[in-house]
């Protein structure tokens, strides 16, 4: 599995341990994690965890997270990656984040363009998904500019933070002649 993807302004390498501290600010933000599946974390230790279990997961082929590093600063942005990925299949479901004080700067296109390309001519997918929740407008603006197609919304589909949750799915496919320069100019 790849270890690191460059873009013009950024480096996403496979999450480490040492990242930990760095993705615990932007993890423990309410503001960061409020469309996320998890609960803003609490404690540097649940980063940890969820980078065993990121590990856990690329070692079986499953899933890979990236950290986000900005190239001009060094400093680690936030994380990207595919929850989940089927290469028997050709799927895989796409997610992001980035500390608040990136937001609107175009570093999500960029990050997930550069994924889009990996899944399209490294892992050999087809089908890439974006699960939204419908009140997570700058997630739809990232995945509409990167001409991800809207599919609909499953009802209640997900249980998270006490309540259920409708989530808008979004599809990008290979056979769209994706064109990475285009989207994030």
């Amino acid at each position: 599995m790849i270890e690191q993807i460059n873009t013009k302004r950024l480096y996403l390498r496979k999450m480490k341990m040492a990242d930990a501290h760095s993705l615990f600010n932007i993890w423990s933000d309410p503001e960061v994690t409020k469309f996320m599946n998890i609960t803003n974390f609490t404690h540097e230790e649940q980063v940890k965890e969820m980078i065993e279990l990121f590990d856990e997961l690329t070692e079986e082929r499953k899933a890979i997270r990236f950290t986000i590093i900005e190239k001009e600063s060094n400093e680690i942005i936030g994380s990207c990656g595919f929850n989940s990925f089927d290469v028997d299949n050709g799927t895989a479901e796409i997610g992001y984040d980035l500390a608040k004080a990136y937001w609107g700067k175009g570093y999500a296109p960029e990050s997930i363009s550069a994924l889009i390309d990996f899944a399209f001519t490294t892992l050999n997918i087809n089908r890439i998904e974006a699960k939204i929740e419908p009140g997570n407008i700058n997630s739809i603006k990232v995945v509409e500019k990167l001409n991800f197609t809207f599919e609909g919304t499953f009802k209640e589909y997900e249980e998270s933070k006490e309540s259920s949750y409708d989530i808008n799915v979004y599809s990008l496919f290979n056979s769209q002649n994706y064109n990475s320069q285009e989207c994030y100019r």
